[in-house]
């Protein structure tokens, strides 16, 4: 069974606190960037991988998507989701993203947020979602920044003061299993390099078509901590474009 904190009551409860929960896509600090990578959701079929509570599933049916399918392996997210979702053209799965499968060619544009950093093997995830796009279909997510998931711990080191020494990068090449602290709580991610990422793309088919390492926006740089976000890049962004049969990779 794959690790499912979000339905932990503790852990869910802290999680509904933050600005990215309370405010939506507006209180997410990589949104200004991430939104630029948006594709054209005119008519499209949208796969949202580990959907949370669903904005980027609504934000995709208001710009006018077919139809959006979010899938999350917590039913507490879900439950959120389908309580803030009134377009019918909006579906939910509850799954473990890795379990899935659908035909080929089944969707037109592929999403997720922050999600990837909980799935074992990314590479076989990236196979698959190369199956279930069309060709020219559109691949666009962010994970947790490999500088950022290194170490493990994702915390500063302090001084005895308390004050921000710096933030720990280590064991950068080995990859796997990290025993993360999130929201006060323990939460098991995994690390994987940058080449990781990009190789796994270009390996099924993908080319590369943007990559952002977001700096918070102007207007969040007055809330407690932000300022500190310029020291180390906590996420990356990526899009990718799905190569047809018979173009050059």
């Amino acid at each position: 069974m794959k690790e499912n904190k979000y339905d932990d009551s503790v852990f869910f409860e802290k999680y509904g606190q933050m600005e990215r929960s309370k405010k939506g896509l507006a209180g997410a600090g990589e949104w200004s960037e991430f939104r630029k990578m948006m594709p054209d959701f005119l008519g499209k079929r949208v796969l949202d991988l580990g959907c949370g509570y669903g904005w980027h599933c609504i934000y995709a049916a208001r710009n006018k998507a077919k139809a959006v399918l979010g899938v999350d392996i917590s039913e507490k997210m879900l439950q959120k989701a389908r309580e803030m979702t009134k377009d019918t053209r909006i579906s939910y799965q509850m799954a473990a993203m890795e379990d899935l499968e659908f035909p080929s060619g089944s969707f037109d544009v592929v999403f997720s947020s922050l999600a990837f950093h909980y799935v074992k093997d990314f590479r076989a995830l990236v196979e698959k979602i190369g199956e279930w796009l069309v060709d020219g279909g559109e691949f666009v997510f962010s994970v947790e920044h490999p500088v950022f998931t290194a170490y493990g711990s994702q915390d500063w080191y302090y001084g005895e003061d308390g004050s921000i020494l710096h933030f720990p990068v280590d064991n950068y090449f080995y990859e796997g299993k990290r025993d993360a602290v999130f929201l006060g709580e323990h939460v098991m991610k995994y690390h994987r390099t940058l080449t990781t990422y990009l190789g796994a793309l270009l390996e099924n088919g993908f080319s590369i078509q943007k990559l952002a390492e977001p700096k918070p926006p102007k207007e969040m740089m007055g809330l407690p901590g932000m300022k500190d976000e310029l020291r180390r890049p906590m996420m990356l962004l990526i899009s990718a474009k799905k190569e047809g049969r018979g173009e050059k990779r």
